[in-house]
C-alpha cells in the first residue's frame, strides 16, 4: 500500500537561492557553512511558522520569506521604536539555535563515532530482512558511512526524489506545463490539447473556455464541434500495479488529478475516464460562456492548421517538485517522469521516461549500476535503487553551483511540520529532539520502507543519508527505527 500524503503547495520556494551568487570554495568551508548553517536556522524557524503562514508563497516557503524580510530587528535590546512614557522592553528569551562555533563548524568528521552511533540502530529486527544504507557530507561528496550503499533495493517512493532531479535537470525550474485551445481553420471544430498537467483544476478550465469563446465569437462562428487531444502522451495509461486510490491512469489530460471527491492528496476514488471528463467539464464551461456546442465531445487530435486561441501554465516545475516531494504525489510524479521523456526525445510512456530519467541521472554523474527506474512514482515494485543514488542526487541538489535542482532539497518534508513526515519524530509527550531539524522522503510499500534526505550534524555539516529497508512485517515499527537512524545523524540526544 502507498504512503499518505499531505497538502499541495502552489508556488515554489528557494530560500536557498542566494547560494547561487557564492563562490564555490571546493578546498574551503565557507560556502558549505553558508548552507549547514541556512538549513539549520530555516528548519528550525521556518517549520515552526509553516502552518501558520501557509506553505509558499512568491517563490518561498512564506515563513522563510518573512524571516528573510525582517531586517528591522524586533528581539533582544532592538523592539523597534517606544513611544514616550512606554514601559521598557521586556528582554527576548535566549535564542532557539545559537551561532555555530567556527572552531566546531570546521571540525573534521569521524566516520568511527557515525558507525558506533549507527550500528545498534540499523540492526533493529523492526527494519525487516534486509538493510542499506549510506550517508555522505554533501561539502565533500566523502561517504561517512555505508552498508551495502551499492545494493540496489526497492525504494518505493524515495524513487520521487530521482524523478524531480531528472525533471528539473532536463527541463529547468521554472518550466510550466501548457494546456490550449485550438480553433480549426474553418471556425468549427475547438480542441482541447492536454500537455501533460495532472494539476488543471475547474477553475482553469472556466479561464480557457472564456478565452476561446471570445475566439469564437470574433470568428463569428454560430457552434462548433468539441474534441480533445491527448497524443501528447503514448503507451498504456493504466500503471503496471492497475486500478489503485493512489493514481489516476496516467493520461495527458486530466482535471485535479482525475479525483472524483474534493480531496486534494491521498487516496481517492479516480475517474476511469478522466481525459474525457475533461473534455466534458470543459463543454459545459464553454455552454456558460456562450458557445453553441455541438453533440458530446470526442477524441481527436487538433486539426493540422488549427491556430491556438487560449492557454493555460501550470505552475513552475519548481513548485510541482515540491509539492510531489512534500506529499509524496503519485500523479505529479508519473507527470514529471514523461515530460522529462518529451524533453529527452523519448516515447511519453512508462519505458520512455525509464530511459530518459536514467540518462538523466546518468548526466549528473549518479551511480546508476544496478538502477531500474521503473516509473516516476515508486509505486511499481520492480524499481530498484541504491542508496549511493540517492545519497548523491541530495548531494548534488545541495551544490551551490546547481542552483536549478534545489527545489529537490526544499519539497523535502521536515521533521514533526509538514507533508508525509509531519505526525512522525513526536512521542508522547512533545516533540523529539530531531523535530524540525531533518528533511526527508519517506516510502512506503508492504513489506518496504525507506528514507532519504538531509540533517545537519553536530559539526555544523549539511549530511545527505539514504535508508532502505525490506522485509518488516510491522511498517510503523519500521517507520520508528528509520526514523531513529536518521535522528542519530543529528548528534546526541537528536
Amino acid at each position: 500500500m502507498a504512503e499518505p500524503v499531505e497538502e499541495p503547495s502552489n508556488r515554489p520556494s528557494d530560500p536557498w537561492g542566494r547560494i547561487k551568487n557564492l563562490k564555490s570554495k571546493r578546498n574551503g568551508s565557507n560556502t558549505w557553512q553558508v548552507v549547514a548553517g541556512s538549513a539549520v536556522l530555516g528548519l528550525v524557524v521556518a517549520t515552526g511558522a509553516v502552518l501558520a503562514a501557509g506553505p509558499w508563497d512568491n517563490g518561498q516557503r512564506k515563513a522563510e520569506r518573512q524571516l528573510a524580510a525582517a531586517a528591522d530587528h524586533t528581539g533582544g535590546a532592538h523592539h523597534g521604536r517606544r513611544l514616550p512614557g512606554a514601559p521598557e522592553p521586556a528582554p527576548s528569551a535566549p535564542a532557539v539555535l545559537g551561532a555555530l562555533d567556527p572552531v566546531t563548524r570546521s571540525a573534521p568528521q569521524d566516520p568511527a563515532s557515525l558507525r558506533t552511533a549507527l550500528a545498534p540502530l540499523i540492526a533493529a529486527p523492526e527494519l525487516g530482512t534486509r538493510v542499506a544504507a549510506s550517508v555522505v557530507d554533501t561539502a565533500t561528496g566523502k561517504q561517512l558511512y555505508g552498508r551495502g550503499a551499492a545494493t540496489p533495493m526497492t525504494p518505493a517512493s524515495t524513487v520521487k526524489i530521482a524523478t524531480a532531479a531528472a525533471a528539473l535537470s532536463a527541463l529547468g525550474p521554472d518550466h510550466r506545463i501548457a494546456t490550449t485551445v485550438r480553433l480549426s481553420e474553418d471556425h468549427r471544430t475547438l480542441t482541447l490539447v492536454g500537455g501533460g498537467d495532472p494539476t488543471l483544476t475547474p477553475a482553469a478550465l472556466k479561464s480557457l473556455a472564456a478565452s476561446a469563446a471570445r475566439a469564437v465569437e470574433k470568428a463569428d462562428a454560430t457552434g462548433v464541434r468539441l474534441t480533445y487531444d491527448t497524443s501528447r502522451y503514448t503507451g498504456p495509461e493504466r500503471h503496471p500495479i492497475g486500478k489503485n486510490p493512489n493514481l489516476a491512469p496516467v493520461t495527458a489530460l486530466m482535471v485535479d488529478e482525475g479525483r472524483l471527491d474534493d480531496t486534494d492528496r491521498g487516496p481517492a476514488t479516480r475517474s476511469e475516464d478522466p481525459a474525457g471528463d475533461a473534455a466534458r467539464a470543459f463543454a459545459d464551461r464553454l455552454k456558460k460562456a456562450g458557445v453553441q456546442v455541438t453533440g458530446a465531445p470526442r477524441e481527436a487530435r487538433a486539426p493540422g492548421k488549427a491556430r491556438t486561441v487560449a492557454t493555460h501554465h501550470s505552475a513552475p516545475l519548481a513548485a510541482l517538485v515540491e509539492r510531489t516531494l512534500t506529499n509524496s504525489d503519485n500523479d505529479i510524479a508519473e507527470a514529471l517522469a514523461r515530460q522529462t521523456a518529451i524533453a529527452k526525445g523519448e516515447s511519453a510512456d512508462f519505458a520512455g521516461a525509464r530511459r530518459a530519467v536514467t540518462t538523466e541521472l546518468e548526466k549528473l554523474q549518479v551511480p546508476t549500476a544496478g538502477a531500474r527506474l521503473a516509473d516516476g512514482s515508486g509505486l511499481d515494485r520492480e524499481g530498484r535503487v541504491t542508496p549511493a543514488l540517492l545519497t548523491t542526487l541530495l548531494a548534488r541538489a545541495a551544490d551551490p553551483e546547481r542552483p536549478g535542482l534545489r527545489p529537490v532539497l526544499t519539497g523535502l518534508p521536515v521533521a514533526g511540520f509538514t507533508g508525509t513526515l509531519s505526525t512522525r519524530y513526536q512521542d508522547g509527550t512533545g516533540t523529539t529532539g530531531a523535530t524540525g531539524l531533518i528533511r526527508a522522503k519517506t516510502g512506503t510499500l508492504s513489506g518496504v520502507n525507506a528514507l532519504s534526505g538531509t540533517v545537519v550534524d553536530p559539526q555544523g555539516r549539511l549530511l545527505a543519508f539514504a535508508f532502505l529497508a525490506a522485509g518488516s512485517t510491522a511498517p510503523e515499527a519500521a517507520e520508528a527505527a528509520l526514523d531513529a537512524l536518521a535522528a542519530a545523524l543529528t548528534g546526541p540526544g537528536g
